[in-house]
């Protein structure tokens, strides 16, 4: 599947705010993870259990790409060594990985899912 990004660039406050636009809601389903990369950063879109998660794509013990991993409720399996990531807040729930995965926060807008990357 060949992803196109729109950007969307909004301020709040002081700082901004720049959202991607990833894909159609239709095309992540149930269980399923998607790759995008922007920019510099390679990141992975999730839905587990209808419920949708931005995070970096690659593990933070080595260089393996999450979405080639295993997604089940207990967040998202790296395949080379089976770290455990949490979804939601990014953390290792098991060695060998110890540092976090970046987090993103996502958006739904007319069936389009964006990414705050900025």
């Amino acid at each position: 599947m060949r992803l196109t990004f729109l950007r969307v660039t909004t301020s709040i406050g002081d700082s901004m705010a720049e959202w991607v636009k990833v894909c159609n809601q239709n095309h992540l389903k149930k269980g399923d993870m998607i790759p995008f990369d922007h920019k510099d950063k390679k990141l992975m879109i999730a839905n587990l259990g209808g419920k949708l998660y931005a995070t970096d794509r690659i593990c933070t013990h080595a260089d393996a790409d999450l979405t080639t991993g295993i997604l089940n409720e207990d967040g998202v399996t790296c395949p080379l060594h089976l770290s455990i990531f949490n979804l939601q807040t990014g953390a290792p729930q098991n060695l060998p990985a110890e540092k976090p995965l970046k987090t993103y926060n996502v958006k739904i807008e007319q069936n389009e899912i964006y990414v705050e990357v900025g």
